[in-house]
């Protein structure tokens, strides 16, 4: 079956093993921008003098010359689309989590339209194990031309191109201009969920991953950076144990994090608020257009309105490939409502994710 068909599955199936060894499973988080955009606001107000510090920790990836003309038209009309990744490098303190060998993949990508009131957003998860058409592209780290690839895992664009490749795959399958990136790894997310104080969870039922090194009673609890980690990397032990699911419980935990940012203050105490977007702008690399304190706070302020609960998240419709039920496969009809809704500022209709495999199961149930 090619990615362009569409089948309803009617419901969900396990993803049975893992084509890659366990030790590579890269389960990488979906909170760079919630953890990084709402917590950069603190360049601005007060801290000019920090101004080159912060600058100094910034890292930019410039998105627009690596791709040049070939891509959709730049639209101006108040909203913003960013594509946010996890990067699953186990370089440097990373390590801890598996060898490093040399490529890192973005198993965590989240396409985050803002409505151009700056008051809603819409979030379309990719699963990393979509098999998609990847556009030919040249690398941002080396300069070099990738060739295109048919049928290809979603998350090995970032892997042979970068940023930049992981961009111009999401630009094909939307047809939409990604306005900025933003990525966080491993130890960038820990860092800012500790520096955030943690994150309060409540789970409904127990939690008991030895994958994830994760193990939580019924209840509410504060996590701290390792935790939480633990919690977004969870896969087997909750729901059905696929990567649909553990979108959701991703999910779940985003929504946490950004009540967190909303309720610990930092505006209102200069110290916890350098101490933030010290934190943040050296956990998060960005666009080039990002890559300064002074651009970086103008964009974060322009979604300091936006309230958890005023964002939906989904996952973009696919079914499980019949030829490998560790792969998905894109349906194209239903993603097709999904990218027209982002293009016209509007939400995603509810039909489009009606008979997709993602967005189903208990999984989004057991963390709030």
């Amino acid at each position: 079956m090619s990615s362009g068909q569409s089948r309803n599955t009617g419901r969900i199936r396990g993803t049975g093993s893992r084509r890659r060894k366990p030790s590579r499973a890269r389960r990488v988080k979906t909170v760079a921008l919630w953890g990084a955009a709402a917590v950069v606001v603190a360049g601005g107000s007060g801290l000019g003098y920090a101004y080159f510090t912060l600058n100094g920790n910034l890292k930019g990836v410039d998105i627009n010359a690596a791709l040049g003309a070939e891509r959709p038209d730049d639209v101006d009309n108040g909203s913003q689309d960013i594509l946010v990744l996890g990067s699953d490098s186990r370089s440097g303190a990373n390590s801890a989590y598996g060898a490093d060998e040399g490529a890192a993949r973005s198993d965590t990508a989240m396409v985050v339209h803002v409505n151009k009131g700056h008051k809603s957003a819409e979030v379309v998860s990719v699963p990393r194990d979509t098999l998609v058409d990847r556009p030919a592209c040249t690398s941002d780290t080396t300069g070099e031309r990738v060739g295109a690839a048919q049928h290809a895992m979603f998350n090995t664009a970032y892997e042979v191109g970068g940023p930049a490749c992981a961009v111009k795959t999401v630009e094909a399958m939307s047809g939409i201009r990604m306005d900025h990136y933003v990525e966080v790894d491993f130890t960038g997310f820990k860092k800012l969920v500790d520096r955030l104080g943690g994150v309060e969870i409540t789970t409904s039922q127990a939690i008991d991953d030895s994958k994830s090194h994760l193990h939580l009673q019924p209840g509410t609890h504060t996590l701290g950076g390792e935790q939480s980690l633990g919690l977004v990397r969870t896969r087997k032990s909750v729901g059905d144990g696929s990567d649909l699911g553990r979108i959701q419980l991703q999910q779940a935990f985003v929504k946490a994090l950004m009540n967190q940012v909303k309720s610990v203050g930092v505006f209102s105490d200069p110290t916890k608020l350098f101490g933030l977007a010290d934190t943040a702008t050296k956990a998060v690399t960005t666009d080039s257009e990002l890559a300064s304190v002074k651009k970086l706070t103008g964009f974060a302020n322009g979604l300091k309105a936006l309230d958890p609960a005023h964002v939906h998240m989904v996952t973009l419709p696919v079914e499980y490939d019949p030829a490998d039920p560790n792969r998905v496969l894109p349906q194209e009809k239903a993603g097709r409502q999904v990218w027209t809704a982002l293009e016209h500022d509007e939400p995603i209709p509810a039909s489009a994710t009606e008979t997709s495999a993602g967005d189903k199961g208990d999984a989004g149930d057991v963390v709030r």
